[in-house]
This record gives structure tokens, sequence and C-alpha cells, in this order.
């Protein structure tokens, strides 16, 4: 007969973290984030490593250029969702890995034949009042002005009006050369009082576009997390069919580290892929997803640099009720981890292991960290946000914003559900649906993070192998849930 565990598969809303001493060097303030992403032999250190424990879901609801951008600036990081068209995902890793902390590359551009109608609909499409004039009307022809709201009036200036007629002349610009510093670009911004600094290579071919309020947001995100040229690092989602072809185009992109994405990874073409993109590039891949002891050890030996946990327990995945396949997230993160923990100790060789799936409150990433996870991966939190590419819809009193899964009608990737078969899904394993708009990225994420290191101080842990190595969890009743709310009184309507 089967294989029956004895043990109840748990989730983390059935844990509390106990307290412990919190001392002077475990305040909100000294606690540190940062957390291995991809393997390193013992005594040595991660070639990627995350300044916070946070990683964005692959799926075409969250995961975008945008979202990556804002992500990487606050210390996390992104995988590019990889069910799109081979050279559109590329093309969202290009833009990240020339996205420059306060060197932006100028996505509004116009040549001098444009008209100011062009000049209103393009400010209009793009929300940008700066327009980089060139050549070629590219963002990196040659630069031959640049046009502000200060150099037309909508109300006087007939919209057929030229653009070389009002645009501010090469000649009058005060330009940076390719090559300064933030510090520099910025020291001339003040010197000459500008709002934009256009920062050119010597034949005046426009690179990036320098803004005054850009150098106080950088300060503003000092755990940016960049590679060794001060790039953004970016990951980019691939699958087991066509990875031949996609993960060149991803390398040549510019992607720091790629992740196989599947709702379960515990499988042959897994390995197959693994052991293919090792042979040839050198870039690391994570796999996964798995639940228990033996996944996990089949994707190390396949040569995984880090491993992904969880099926079925993300807020639009309905796997467990289609196929009866799956586990509760806490039991998945707490068998792996001693998995991992018994592999280290075996070989002396690292495997970060990432939890995907069953984060409903922000708690609950504490939760999953002292379980033994090295960093998590969210879907539904990112998607709320501006920087997600999905719609704002209004709804009632407020706004939401679309979610779907990866395996539902809409995304219909089945690449993600592979069995081996024909290229096709017979049943749907996502649902399509909507979730609260929260607004900027930066703010909800800060918020989080405080709350995250509020729990870590309370737990005594400066870090998080601290919090690994010391963490008390209980199991709690449903009682006990309930009393851990607001209970037994009238809750007022907020007035702020």
């Amino acid at each position: 007969m089967a294989y029956i565990y004895s043990d109840v598969s748990r989730t983390f809303s059935e844990y509390l973290l106990i307290p412990n001493l919190t001392t002077e060097k475990c305040t909100p303030n000294n606690i540190d984030l940062g957390t291995p992403l991809v393997k390193y032999k013992k005594g040595e250190e991660s070639s990627l490593k995350l300044n916070i424990p946070i990683v964005s879901a692959i799926m075409q609801s969250v995961s975008n250029d945008t979202l990556a951008i804002a992500l990487a600036r606050c210390g996390g990081l992104s995988f590019i969702y990889g069910s799109q068209a081979i050279e559109s995902q590329a093309e969202m890793v290009r833009k990240v890995k020339k996205y420059k902390s306060g060197f932006v590359v100028s996505d509004s551009n116009l040549t001098v034949n444009s008209t100011l109608k062009d000049v209103i609909e393009l400010k209009n499409k793009t929300g940008h009042s700066t327009i980089a004039i060139t050549d070629d009307g590219t963002s990196s022809g040659k630069l031959l002005g640049l046009i502000t709201t200060r150099d037309y009036r909508i109300s006087r200036d007939p919209l057929g009006r030229k653009v070389h007629e009002f645009m501010t002349p090469f000649s009058k610009l005060v330009v940076g050369n390719l090559g300064i510093s933030l510090s520099e670009a910025n020291d001339i911004i003040w010197e000459h009082k500008l709002n934009c600094l256009p920062i050119v290579d010597e034949n005046q071919n426009l690179h990036y576009l320098v803004f005054r309020k850009d150098y106080d947001d950088h300060k503003q995100n000092p755990y940016e997390l960049l590679d060794n040229n001060k790039r953004l690092v970016v990951g980019a989602g691939i699958n087991s069919r066509d990875y031949e072809e996609r993960v060149p185009a991803l390398v040549e992109a510019g992607a720091d580290v790629l992740c196989i994405d599947s709702s379960d990874g515990f499988s042959v073409w897994q390995k197959n892929t693994l052991e293919h993109i090792k042979s040839k590039y050198n870039v690391p891949v994570g796999a996964g997803n798995v639940v228990d002891r033996e996944g996990f050890m089949y994707l190390v030996e396949a040569g995984a640099d880090f491993v992904k946990v969880g099926i079925g327990g993300g807020s639009i995945c309905i796997t467990r009720e289609q196929k009866g396949i799956g586990r509760g997230q806490a039991t998945s993160i707490i068998e792996v981890a001693s998995a991992r923990d018994e592999y280290f100790k075996r070989t002396g060789i690292y495997i970060p292991i990432c939890s995907d799936g069953g984060i409903v409150h922000d708690y609950h990433i504490v939760l999953a960290l002292a379980m033994g996870a090295d960093f998590v991966m969210m879907g539904r939190y990112f998607a709320r946000f501006d920087e997600s590419p999905t719609k704002k819809v209004k709804s009632g009193n407020g706004y939401v914003k679309e979610y779907w899964g990866e395996g539902s009608n809409r995304a219909r990737n089945w690449q993600r559900y592979d069995l081996g078969e024909n290229q096709n899904m017979k049943f749907e394993e996502g649902v399509d649906s909507y979730v609260p708009y929260a607004g900027k990225l930066s703010d909800n994420l800060e918020t989080t993070l405080n709350k995250v290191k509020a729990t870590m101080s309370s737990c005594g842990s400066a870090t998080i192998r601290e919090l690994q190595e010391t963490a008390r969890l209980t199991l709690v009743s449903s009682t006990s849930i309930i009393e851990g709310g607001a209970h037994d009184v009238i809750l007022k309507e907020k007035e702020y």
C-alpha cells in the first residue's frame, strides 16, 4: 500500500514564535537581513547575495522590468517571467541591467521634425515632462536638444509647431561625459541649478539622463542590489522545454541568475535542463518546486544552485484542489531545511532554499526564515503595487489590481505544468483574480521589513542565521489564533 506520513501537514498560520532575550546587539537598527541566493562552500561566501530575503514570483502579473527595478533598488530580486516570447523576456532583462541607479535611460524621445502635438501625446503616454531630442528619435541617438514644460505653452503655441523651433538646443545644454559617477553628476546639477543632466559620449550620443530628484532617491535606497559594475541585479524564469533557445538569449541580455519554473520540480526534465545549462554556461540556476527531502536531493545532485520549496500554497494556485498534490508550506520547509543541513554537514556545500507560497501575513516571512528558508518568493504581495505590470481597476470606493496564476486559462503557461507530452493545458491549476491596490512598492516593503526586523529583535536574533539557530516556535490552536487578533471590542472606523 502507499506510504502514509504520520505527521500532519502544517501551514505557517499554525505556528507562533516564542520571544528570546532581546539585547543591545539585536535592536531593529542593528539587524542584518542579508542572505545567500546561490550555493557556496564552507568557509567561503555565496557569489550572489540578497540584501533582503525577498524575491518576486515568476509570474506574468508580477515580475516585469519595472517591478524588477523597484525591488532591486530596495535590496531584493525579481525573476522576470518566462511565459512570454524569448526576445521580449530578454529585452526586459536588458532594461533592468541598463538602468543605473540615478542614471536613467530615456524612454521619452523625439526627433527635431516632431511637433508640439507629438510632445503632448508622448508626455500623456509616459508621464514624463523631460523629452530628449535625438537625430533618430531613440534613447541612444545623437543628442540635439531637450524639451521640458518650460519650453512651450499649450494655450498659445500651435500644435503643429516643430520641435526644433522651441527645444533647448544642445549648444545651450550642460551635459556630463559618459563614465562620471552619480556624485559627480549631482555636483554638476547643483552647480548649474539643473533639474536634468544628459550624459553623452564623445560622439554626442545620449546614454542617460540624471535627475536632481533621483540622486536624493538613491540616497534613500542604501540596500540596492548591485552587481560588480554597479548595475541592478535581476533574475529570469525559464522552463524545461525551450531552454536551449531561451537561456543563451537571457545570458546575453545580462541575467544574473536563472530559475526553472515548475509547479512540480521533482522530474527528469528539470535534471536534463540543469545538466544542459551547467555544461554550457557559467550562470547560477535555481530549480523547483519540491516539498520533501527526496525532491530536494534530486535537484541538488543535478546541479541546482538553490531549491524552491512549495506546491499549492499560493493564493491563486489550485493545484491541490485539481490534482491532490502538495503539502503544507511549513512542513515542507522544515523537512527540506533538515535535508539541506544534513547535506551541508556531509559535503561542506550549502544550498539555499526559497520558500515559495503560503505567505499571508508579514510575520510568516520570519516563520519561513526561522524554519530554515534563506529567502521567500511572493506573488500576491507584489501584484498590489504600482510597479507590477497589471491594470489598476476602480472597485467600489477603492482600487484593485488584476492578479492571475500561471496555471490559469488567462496565462496558459503550459510549460510550467508540463508532464512531457503535448503542448497544451488540459485543465487549470490557477485562477484569475483581483488584489487590493496598495500603492508604491518601496513604501509597503519598508513597512514589511520593519515588521520583520521587529520580530527578529523579539527573537533575539541579529541575523537570519542566528534566527535559524536560536528561534523557538510553538503550534497554536484555532482558539489561540482568534485570541491573537482584536476581539471582544467594537472597532472604530479609521478616520485617518
